[in-house]
């Protein structure tokens, strides 16, 4: 169940960082409803990840969380927000994915 939660807070972080986006695009009342999804969205991601961390080592749970927001992230970038992609960003997104079910599959827990 732990993992569960911390792939879904990881998706989370995804989401506060995507508001993030929006809300610097967006101004007046969007800005500020994209500002309050951003805390929606952390405040989810935060609490998802303590309640992980309470089964799984800090270490291996940060580092799988930060690691889902930050592929998530790239990838929302890439493909919502047209930000460019080359080679090296796909490799070094694909080796971050493979570290992060590298992280899993060691893990006790």
């Amino acid at each position: 169940m732990a993992w569960i939660l911390l792939i879904i807070g990881g998706l989370f972080e995804v989401g506060f960082a995507t508001c993030l986006g929006k809300a610097k695009e967006t101004q007046g009342i969007a800005s500020s409803l994209w500002l309050g999804g951003f805390f929606a969205c952390l405040s989810v991601s935060m609490l998802l990840l303590y309640k992980a961390s309470q089964s799984l080592p800090i270490g291996t749970a940060y580092a799988v969380w930060t690691g889902i927001g930050a592929v998530g992230t790239v990838l929302v970038g890439i493909f919502l927000f047209k930000e460019p992609a080359d080679f090296w960003q796909v490799f070094f997104i694909t080796t971050l994915i493979a570290s992060i079910i590298g992280l899993k599959m060691v893990s006790s827990h």
